[in-house]
């Protein structure tokens, strides 16, 4: 496989491989198909280095090609679609070029690439809008490791590391209406009822595999949500809303419970409630009220007294002053707490802290007071990009906009949502976290900014992702069903037939379309190298008159160099029997005028110093 074919098929396999490690590189490796494409792409490399003849290059590729597939499968977003289309392509070239016996460019290889993308597309179209829809064939086991995001534990101190993130958490995209205010911008993730004196966690794990109710057969999209890999299997949402998305369910603490690992990024919608969600009416557990007594002494002096003297409404008031007048500052450097009594110490003595600090010290406050509580996690805020108050647009929360608050239970009102924050630094709530540290100028240093050209560049992709998101990887067999009762009607049943129809009808411009252009292919090629021969006259000053036909010309230019004429002979017949061959019976090798031009060449530099002269009196 010495040859420049060989070379060039060669390369760009070579080329298909790295492209296909480069995508398994950013794949996640828990999802049960990525050792069956790392297996994939090894056989295709070991294929192609032992590769003597053509047939084992179309191993090869074949072997390529199921790879790309089974990538898109486990990758389906729009960046990686994009690069598995280019791979595809490459490979394409590579089987083009071999077919084509190493006589093409690269320009004409990926010409005739993106051809056959063109012919194909029709036939992808119609496969995709009318091949039935097939739920998934198996469950994938729940990932432990994300790339960034909350964790399941809140620890003093976590959530003020993790706002110097910049990076993506989640887009929300309206379908219909419009996306809350920023004072109510509350996306709930976790719910943490386990407190150890410092520490808060969820006593129970969400058990994955419990099946989840069928989506509500009526009821449009309202909200389309795209999260970014997080190490929890629990999805934000604003607590309201249906799951319309199969497998997504809603957990009795309000926290939104979705298949599939933590570790890919997921999508999902929901469609508007009709009513209140039962999770908000749910009566508290046992250990929503519990707190390690002796833990915290201070703290429960103060909250034992309001729960001996006030009301439930009034111990929710008696806290707001505590902490509306405590000089209490919000701060990302809070310091070290002590292991012993840490909520006392952050209460009473340096009173500097982050939503963490102040969503654990109130959530434990209302415990020692008698009133069952706990801590939410979740992101607070998100930046509105699009039109002002219009459903064009999404919504950008970044992990700097991780938030922690508080949900108290209230008799005749269930969990009601208080964030003890809004008390410290209202402006946090309302402007973001720069806007909680205005004035802080050590704090906002701390926090991950992005260039503003690239924050550009950023927003216009995520507007093409989530089109992508909502109009590709959103089609399940419920969209499918829809539309195909608006187009089809009382005639549904006949979609089988309606799908073979359409393949058929696509099929005939597609074969048209080939054709045609590799007749004109040939065609111009043998121009090309025609207008390479006349060049090559016209060094001696013979050129075509205007009108003059290939043949005439030829005869004149024989006349005045009688030692070209056997020459150009050769060459006006062959151009002749190329370029009108029949299309269907392609003339026989070689397929081009080397030969004769070079017999012309050779006749050139033939020629004496006299007949030059002639020919250029």
């Amino acid at each position: 496989m010495a040859s420049p074919l060989a070379r060039r098929s060669l390369l760009l396999h070579g080329l298909a491989l790295g492209l296909l490690a480069l995508q398994l590189a950013l794949t996640d490796r828990s999802q049960i198909l990525f050792w069956g494409a790392v297996a994939l792409v090894g056989l295709a490399g070991l294929k192609l280095r032992e590769s003597r003849r053509p047939p084992d290059l179309r191993r090869a590729a074949l072997a390529e090609l199921i790879a790309v597939g089974v990538l898109a499968v486990m990758n389906p977003e729009l960046g990686p679609s994009l690069l598995q289309a280019v791979t595809a392509l490459v490979v394409l070239g590579a089987l083009l070029s071999q077919e084509a016996g190493g006589r093409t460019s690269l320009r004409q290889l990926l010409s005739r690439s993106l051809l056959l993308a063109v012919a194909a597309l029709p036939l992808l179209v119609l496969l995709f809008l009318l091949l039935p829809r097939l739920g998934p064939l198996w469950s994938l086991p729940g990932a432990t490791a994300g790339r960034t995001g909350l964790s399941d534990q809140l620890d003093p101190g976590s959530i003020a590391s993790l706002v110097q993130d910049p990076s993506p958490a989640l887009r929300v995209s309206p379908l219909s209406g419009s996306i809350p205010p920023p004072a109510q911008r509350y996306w709930r993730v976790l719910v943490l009822d386990r407190f150890d004196g410092r520490r808060w966690s969820s006593l129970a794990t969400p058990d994955l595999r419990q099946p989840a109710p069928p989506p509500p057969a009526q009821g449009a999209p309202w909200q389309l949500w795209v999260v970014e890999p997080s190490p929890v299997p629990q999805l934000p949402w604003s607590g309201a809303g249906l799951p319309l998305t199969p497998g997504i369910r809603t957990g009795e603490a309000g926290e939104l419970i979705g298949p599939g690992p933590g570790g890919e990024r997921r999508r999902y919608t929901l469609g508007r409630a009709t009513g209140p969600s039962a999770w908000r009416t749910r009566p508290p557990l046992p250990q929503e009220l519990r707190l390690p007594r002796g833990s915290n002494p201070r703290l429960e002096q103060l909250a034992e007294q309001w729960g001996r003297t006030l009301p439930p409404a009034g111990r929710l008031e008696a806290a707001a002053r505590f902490f509306q007048g405590g000089s209490f500052r919000y701060t990302l450097q809070p310091g070290r707490l002590p292991q012993q009594a840490p909520l006392d110490a952050f209460l009473f003595e340096s009173r500097a802290g982050f939503c963490e600090h102040y969503a654990g010290s109130f959530t434990a406050l209302m415990r020692a007071a008698g009133l069952p509580a706990r801590v939410v996690l979740g992101y607070q805020g998100g930046e509105w990009v699009g039109d002002a108050g219009g459903t064009s647009g999404y919504l950008d929360v970044r992990q700097r906009d991780a938030h922690a608050w508080s949900e108290v239970w209230l008799e005749g009102q269930g969990w009601v949502a208080v964030d003890p924050t809004s008390w410290v630094a209202p402006n946090r709530i309302a402007a973001g976290v720069q806007g909680g540290l205005a004035g802080q100028l050590d704090d906002l240093r701390r926090l991950g900014q992005t260039l503003p050209w690239l924050r550009q560049l950023e927003q216009g992709w995520t507007r093409l992702d989530l089109a992508w998101t909502r109009w590709v990887l959103q089609f399940d067999g419920r969209s499918q069903n829809g539309l195909m009762d608006r187009w089809l009607g009382r005639w549904r049943q006949w979609q089988g037939a309606v799908l073979l129809g359409g393949l058929a009808v696509a099929l005939v411009p597609a074969v048209l379309l080939l054709s045609r252009r590799d007749q004109g292919d040939r065609r111009d090629g043998l121009r090309r190298q025609l207008e390479r021969s006349l060049a090559r006259l016209g060094r001696l000053g013979l050129a075509p008159e205007p009108g003059e036909s290939l043949e005439a010309f030829f005869r004149r230019c024989s006349l005045q160099v009688p030692e070209l004429a056997e020459a150009l002979t050769a060459l006006a017949q062959r151009y002749q029997e190329l370029r009108f061959a029949p299309t269907s019976r392609p003339p026989t090798p070689p397929r081009s005028l080397g030969a004769a031009d070079r017999n012309l060449v050779r006749a050139l530099r033939q020629l004496s110093p006299g007949a030059i002269k002639q020919s250029n009196p």
